[in-house]
C-alpha cells in the first residue's frame, strides 16, 4: 500500500501551510504545519523548503511503513527538497512524485480550512473553483481585521502592489565588507559566508554583461 503526502494553503493568503500524510491501507491521517513566518520576512530565502522537508520527515516517521510500501508525495515545488531527502532515506523506487487527488487531498484541505476558521475567517464555499476570488475575499477580511495581518503570507513579492502590504516590502539593507576592495558597504540582501559581496564600484566590474554590452 501507499502513504500519500500532500499540502494545502501554500497558495492561499492566510495562515501557513498544512502538510498531511494519508495511509491508504489503514485510513490513518496525520498533519503538521509550516508556520506562516516562513512566508513573511524570510520568504525570499526559501527556508520554507527546508522546513517542509523537516515536517515531511517527521510525518513519515510516525507511520510504521512496511519495506514494500511506497511514499507518494505531491508534485508541488514546496516538496522538492523533501522528496530528495526522502529518496535518500527510503530509496528512489519507493518515493514517487504524483498529482494528489481523492481522500488524501480532501483530508489535507479540510485540515487547512479548520485552521483558518480558528482564526475567525469563513472561507468561500467555491474557493477551489475560484482561487482569484478567494484571494480577494481573504484580503478584504484582512482589511477589516488588520490585527490579523500577522497570520498573512506578507512576504509574497506580488503583495507589494497593494497598499495594505507596502509596509512589509520596504527595501532592507545589510552591512557588508566588499570582497574585492575591502571597503564597508551596504547591500540589499543578507550576505553569506560562502559567496562574495561587492560594493557598488566593484560590482560594475563583476556584474553579468547583457547581450550587446561592451566591457
Amino acid at each position: 500500500m501507499t502513504l500519500i503526502v500532500d499540502d494545502a494553503g501554500s497558495g492561499d493568503l492566510l495562515f501557513g501551510v498544512v502538510v498531511g500524510a494519508y495511509h491508504e491501507e489503514t485510513g490513518e491521517f496525520k498533519y503538521e504545519l509550516i508556520d506562516v513566518r516562513f512566508y513573511q520576512e524570510i520568504f525570499r530565502e526559501k527556508e520554507y523548503l527546508q522546513e517542509s522537508s523537516r515536517v515531511v520527515s517527521k510525518l513519515v516517521s510516525k507511520f510504521n511503513l512496511k519495506p514494500e510500501e511506497e511514499i507518494h508525495i505531491c508534485q508541488g515545488c514546496i516538496f522538492d527538497v523533501a522528496a530528495e531527502e526522502l529518496q535518500k532515506v527510503y530509496g528512489e523506487n519507493r518515493v514517487k512524485r504524483i498529482h494528489v487527488v481523492g481522500e488524501a487531498q480532501r483530508l489535507v484541505e479540510v485540515a487547512y480550512l479548520d485552521e483558518i476558521r480558528n482564526l475567525g475567517y469563513e472561507p468561500l464555499a467555491e474557493r477551489d473553483e475560484k482561487r482569484g476570488k478567494s484571494f480577494f475575499h481573504m484580503m478584504r477580511w484582512l482589511k477589516d481585521n488588520p490585527e490579523m495581518l500577522k497570520y498573512a503570507k506578507t512576504g509574497w513579492p506580488r503583495l507589494k502592489n497593494y497598499q495594505m502590504f507596502k509596509s512589509f516590502h520596504k527595501l532592507q539593507v545589510f552591512n557588508a565588507v566588499c570582497s574585492e576592495c575591502g571597503v564597508e558597504c551596504e547591500v540589499p540582501f543578507k550576505p553569506k559566508a560562502d559567496k562574495p559581496v561587492y560594493c557598488q564600484k566593484c560590482w560594475s566590474a563583476h556584474k553579468p554583461q547583457r547581450n550587446g554590452e561592451k566591457q
